[in-house]
């Protein structure tokens, strides 16, 4: 029996700002049985587009299996807000949730917001791993069993199964614990952009910080890479270095106009000897492209035992073969004394 791919989609449509389009998108990438949707973002102004976690926190109650998985830039917000964020959406989703993590590297965006100047991106892509880092630390800092919801007693919470992150960086601190409760899947899916060039031997600063911080921290790698052996190389590489827990998804453009194109992204999806778990789709046209993804490749692939047929779990982490992590604070030494110091219910960040 073949192994089934795993496979994703963007929905990025430049210029379409409402929310309606793409949740209409989603649902054809759920039809198709897709693991999961990515929707791009930035602080540029141009293109417009929507603000990608507000969108997808819409399309969330829209849809019912698929995951979601917006772009949330670490650059000019603060990573307490990030992980409030991200988390909202993983509970509005019922644990369908992920975080493409992105950088903001222009002159203008750094503009926009007045705060600081743009930074070169080995120092960007240093601090998106460290607000990755705070994120994993504020969604275990409630203990799976911190709510009791005891009526009786007017108590909601456990304060003894909240925790202090205490997260000292160079670029700034945040003491927890989070405000909102641990997120349905332990920890959304943390997913990292990475390109070949940045796994080679003269890879630019930033390319190399950008793979540090997928080594470290992503449970999934969105991999852009020219050919199938520059491919193998570098899945080959990131899976030595991250383990074999990582899911490497390839980006593969996706034009489906005709039955002509359908079996070219057949002959590339099909293909042995790549090294990856499934593929990353671009659609050229998005509703054109995944229209014929849901009705013409999804059976074809299903037909060769590539695919599922159905959804047979429900968060994102279940699609994507990948446990529930046990929150870090939850664990108690040998000795029985606490692991971390409990905190009341309040967050202190300074920056």
């Amino acid at each position: 029996m073949p192994r089934q791919l795993h496979l994703s989609a963007a929905l990025d449509s430049p210029g379409r700002l409402d929310a309606g389009h793409y949740a209409a998108l989603a649902r054809l990438a759920e039809r198709a049985t897709l693991d999961f949707v990515t929707l791009d973002d930035s602080f540029a102004a141009e293109p417009s587009r929507p603000d990608a976690l507000a969108a997808l926190a819409r399309t969330a109650p829209l849809t019912g299996r698929v995951g979601l998985v917006p772009t949330v830039t670490t650059t000019h917000t603060e990573p307490f807000h990030t992980s409030i964020s991200v988390n909202t959406l993983d509970w509005v989703s019922e644990g369908r949730a992920g975080w493409l993590v992105g950088v903001s590297t222009t002159e203008a965006e750094a503009r926009a917001f007045g705060r600081r100047p743009v930074a070169a991106e080995d120092e960007l892509w240093a601090e998106a791993a460290d607000a990755v880092e705070v994120a994993a630390r504020l969604w275990d800092s409630w203990e799976d069993d911190a709510e009791i919801r005891d009526t009786a007693t007017g108590r909601f919470i456990d304060r003894d199964k909240l925790h202090y992150i205490d997260f000292e960086g160079p670029r700034f601190s945040v003491r927890g614990p989070s405000i909102t409760p641990r997120p349905p899947q332990g920890r959304p899916v943390v997913v990292v952009p990475v390109t070949a060039a940045d796994l080679a031997p003269d890879a630019s600063p930033g390319g190399r910080a950008r793979v540090d911080a997928a080594i470290r921290y992503a449970d999934v790698v969105l991999l852009d890479a020219p050919d199938r052996a520059t491919r193998l190389t570098a899945a080959t590489e990131l899976r030595l270095r991250a383990g074999e827990n990582l899911r490497v998804l390839a980006r593969l453009d996706a034009a489906l106009p005709d039955r002509a194109a359908d079996q070219r992204l057949l002959d590339e999806l099909t293909a042995t000897g790549t090294g990856v778990d499934g593929f990353h789709l671009s659609p050229a046209d998005p509703s054109r492209d995944l229209a014929a993804l849901a009705d013409r490749i999804a059976p074809a692939l299903r037909a060769a035992g590539l695919l599922r047929t159905e959804y047979t779990g429900r968060t994102l982490r279940d699609h994507l073969g990948l446990a529930r992590p046990a929150s870090r604070y939850a664990a108690r030494p040998a000795d029985g004394s606490p692991a971390s110091t409990a905190a009341p219910a309040l967050a202190e960040v300074t920056r």
